[in-house]
């Protein structure tokens, strides 16, 4: 199977608005790194909005659909969480966290209503959102002395990679971040240089 490299996710939190019959449903998108952002944001929301009977949301995390979690807080089983990240899936997010927030208008909508207001609400969120294509990187920490320093930069050059952590002096390092669908082209150039060690730091 290809292994795509690529994810699509926010740039920055945006918010999107529904309402039914009195009801009010406010959805706040946001870019997540990991599980853990999820709590603070969760936490704030609660207390940006504390009358808001429901905070319910959903979140994808990784390439692969296999990391999501949805929370329903107390309304109907399935009738928020699901069409939350099912919308999530609809506009292909990933590393998304979003919460909607229910103020109750006094009627109830039912499950088909609360089905529809939540998915709009985080649909007109994620309409509203600056979408990214990020990539899945591996970092190395490459050292080498100074005399192999051409031979380096001309496979960083060809790949057009970004050195960062730079240090030149008698021996020389720095960092680069590699695409994972690049690694073994990458990874071949340099293990032909000379007297150079590679360490790898770390995905991203």
């Amino acid at each position: 199977m290809f292994f795509d490299d690529s994810y699509k996710t926010l740039n920055a939190p945006t918010e999107g608005f529904f309402r039914d019959r009195g009801s009010k449903f406010l959805a706040f998108a946001y870019p997540i790194e990991k599980e853990e952002d999820t709590k603070s944001l969760l936490a704030s929301l609660r207390e940006l909005h504390p009358k808001a009977v429901h905070h319910c949301y959903a979140y994808r995390l990784g390439l692969d659909r296999t990391h999501f979690r949805a929370n329903d807080d107390g309304e109907p089983s399935g009738s928020p969480g699901k069409p939350i990240l099912n919308t999530l899936y609809a506009h292909d997010l990933t590393n998304v966290l979003v919460v909607v927030a229910r103020y109750f208008g006094g009627t109830l909508l039912g499950v088909p209503g609360l089905i529809n207001a939540y998915k709009t609400a985080t649909d007109e969120a994620l309409k509203a959102a600056d979408i990214v294509t990020k990539h899945v990187c591996d970092i190395y920490k490459l050292t080498y002395p100074y005399e192999q320093m051409n031979e380096v930069m001309k496979v960083i050059k060809a790949f057009d990679l970004m050195p960062s952590h730079q240090d030149f002096d008698n021996e020389c390092s720095l960092q680069i971040e590699i695409r994972k669908t690049l690694l073994n082209q990458v990874l071949g150039k340099l293990e032909k240089i000379e007297a150079l060690q590679i360490v790898y730091i770390g995905t991203i």
